[in-house]
């Protein structure tokens, strides 16, 4: 996908003096008017065309005209290829392995925002606001996901970074009602020197979130045992 035709004229409906409407569709031949929209951001993602072909897509990310969120859109940006682990990985792979590292890597800023845009950008537990900070995960690993699920922003949590690294490692998870569930492989002591209580809650859990937490559930219980 290319800055062209309709694309093109989202991108810059603001400075072209153009107004963007979100419509639902109804039934056939009707639809109705939900809001009036503006473009707050966009990036670029690995997708399929109707073929079934790869390709990159583009995402757009809207707000309700007139409303002012947080966080600018600078804020939102993700550095791909600045980690230390990219670099390792992307030195070490063959020429078709780095192809698929690259390819790997395209979209995750769009889906960083999407999961920043759907938790309101801030943390699902303590309710820190800092985007800099935020880590937007995966509930079900991208290793162990689907290219569907990848993508899927259910399967997406944004934490902060000492409930990421829980999270990640299967050292805590939370049930479907979004309470928090500690792995007896840390010491209640050891949980509450970094903060963590036992007593936390997600602030919210959306119901797409769910299946994917009892996944998660699985994986918590199956360390538990190794």
């Amino acid at each position: 996908m290319e800055f062209t035709r309709g694309n093109l004229a989202l991108k810059e409906h603001l400075s072209n003096g153009k107004r963007v409407f979100l419509l639902e569709y109804v039934r056939t031949g009707y639809v109705r008017f939900e809001t009036e929209l503006e473009l707050f951001d966009f990036d670029f993602f690995t997708t399929h065309d109707r073929n079934g072909n790869q390709r990159e897509g583009i995402k757009f990310f809207f707000k309700r005209e007139g409303v002012q969120l947080k966080v600018s859109a600078e804020n939102l940006i993700y550095e791909s290829y600045t980690e230390p682990t990219f670099f390792e990985e992307f030195s070490k792979a063959s020429a078709t392995e780095r192809s698929g590292l690259v390819t790997s890597r395209v979209g995750q800023g769009a889906y960083r925002k999407s999961i920043l845009h759907r938790w309101e950008y801030q943390c699902a537990v303590t309710k820190f606001d800092d985007p800099r900070i935020l880590i937007a995960s995966h509930i079900v690993p991208w290793k162990d996901s689907t290219d569907k699920e990848r993508l899927d922003v259910d399967n997406g949590i944004l934490l902060s970074p000492t409930y990421d690294a829980l999270f990640d490692r299967h050292l805590i998870t939370f049930n479907e009602k979004g309470k928090i569930i500690l792995s007896d492989q840390i010491m209640t002591d050891s949980f509450l020197k970094i903060g963590v209580t036992g007593r936390e809650k997600l602030q919210s859990v959306h119901n797409g979130n769910k299946a994917y937490l009892r996944m998660h559930q699985e994986e918590f219980q199956s360390a538990i045992y190794k």
